[in-house]
């Protein structure tokens, strides 16, 4: 016994693999439903080969009363109107489809089939938390899911799924890491849900890599209004640096992981902290980003000082200009759009991964088959040192994988980097980044 607590988790193991198969191939037989209302397309003919234009589709929710990424899809659409002023893909005009999956999975499915029925050889940066709709009627036409945000499980196991980045978990792990260093005595403040219950696990992975004990755990729900009884209790627990493996001349720290309801904890923890002793705040990006920093006060508002762990450099660095040219050129007066939104700069890095695979294959057809064959024939993707080097090898369940063994057979990039909020803006705390694959290996995941 490790003495760790347990994640419950929704990856099959490796000989459940032709049992997962089966049940996916099943979700074929639903992809031939209707266009989902609310989805567009940068004009162009339909087709797949020859001189037709190449078609994706880039989905993610908007004008929800959840977490919404409009900024994904609107820059798709530049994306699109950018590279075809250029010529297109190997002399093909690019289509990009979009669709609002409105944050549930119904929304999920349907934009899934209408993927199906459109022919589309990609979807290609986006953002769902509905693996569970969307997956089966991909998986069952082959269609690659290329650069997804990383937000559930499915995405580090799906056969389909190309993944960029190491999702929540290594954004967890590697803030764990840092805190280890920097905290005493530490607490959690997270959903009072099943994808709740697998971020402490992962939170004290890298805790306990770094010799700390693990954090507290405090449970809120996922939709409230308020949250002072959560903070309150969070600040009690970390305001002082007592009991076995604290350091005592250390601040406490308080991580919410709350996604969009970051803000909303922020806001109540502000008004109680005054009451307790200092501690410190950390977050995963996607919880927070400069946006919300700048509406919340800036350097004079709750976050700064705050450790953020995210996937990329910050959104200040050079590497990111040749996607601020896309916008400035493309989509300058589209304030759905912002460059400092890690959903943007997922899209623009997943399209990178695309725009390489369809080079890659020249002249010949650009189907989803012959995609997805490019990619697992172990194409190398350089992403301009945004991440590292990208590529997906066939035998995801080889023994080089680490990941593979707790769930992750997918998961190629393990990186996070470290920023913090100085003067109201978000900087890096080191350069370069951390690779977070030895700690996620000492993380217990059913």
């Amino acid at each position: 016994m490790t003495g760790r607590r347990r994640i419950r988790s929704t990856f099959l193991p490796r000989h459940h693999r032709p049992v997962r198969a089966l049940a996916l191939a099943a979700g074929a037989l639903a992809a031939g439903a209707s266009l989902v209302t609310g989805c567009g397309v940068v004009p162009g003919t339909t087709g797949g080969s020859g001189d037709d234009p190449i078609k994706v589709m880039t989905w993610a929710p908007s004008d929800t009363e959840a977490t919404n990424k409009p900024g994904m899809p609107a820059f798709a659409e530049a994306y699109a109107r950018w590279i075809n002023s250029r010529g297109g893909l190997n002399g093909r005009r690019l289509t990009v489809l979009t669709c609002n999956d409105r944050n549930n999975g119904v929304g999920a499915a349907k934009c899934a089939r209408r993927a199906v029925k459109e022919h589309v050889v990609a979807v290609v940066g986006s953002y769902s938390q509905y693996a569970d709709s969307f997956f089966p009627p991909l998986e069952g036409a082959g269609i690659p899911y290329i650069g997804g945000y990383g937000v559930t499980n499915a995405e580090f196991t799906s056969p389909l799924s190309y993944p960029i980045n190491g999702g929540q978990p290594t954004l967890l792990a590697g803030l764990g890491k840092e805190l280890a260093r920097d905290c005493g005595n530490v607490t959690l403040v997270r959903p009072d849900t099943i994808a709740g219950d697998e971020l402490p696990v992962v939170l004290d992975s890298g805790l306990t890599t770094g010799g700390h004990r693990a954090a507290a755990d405090v449970r809120a729900a996922d939709d409230a209004s308020e949250y002072s009884a959560q903070s309150a209790k969070a600040l009690a627990g970390s305001g002082s640096a007592t009991g076995s493996g604290a350091v005592k001349a250390r601040e406490g720290c308080v991580v919410p992981a709350l996604g969009d309801r970051t803000s909303t904890f922020m806001d109540s923890f502000r008004r109680a902290r005054a009451e307790y002793p200092r501690v410190r705040t950390a977050m995963a990006m996607g919880s927070v980003d400069q946006t919300e920093i700048d509406a919340s006060g800036g350097a004079s508002g709750p976050y700064e000082g705050s450790y953020i762990t995210g996937w990329y450099p910050v959104a200040s660095d050079a590497r990111w200009d040749a996607m601020k040219k896309v916008i400035k050129e493309e989509a300058f007066d589209d304030n759905r759009i912002d460059s400092a939104d890690a959903g943007v700069q997922t899209t623009w890095i997943a399209y990178t991964v695309f725009r390489k695979a369809v080079e890659s294959l020249g002249g010949g057809e650009v189907t989803a088959d012959s995609v997805r064959g490019t990619l697992n024939d172990g194409l190398s993707v350089p992403t301009g040192g945004l991440t590292p080097t990208l590529r997906w090898p066939r035998d995801t369940w080889n023994a080089t994988n680490h990941l593979a063994s707790i769930g992750f057979p997918r998961m190629v990039n393990a990186n996070v980097t470290l920023q913090v909020v100085r003067q109201g803006r978000l900087v890096a705390a080191h350069e370069g980044f951390t690779d977070v694959t030895q700690t996620l290996r000492h993380a217990d995941i059913d």
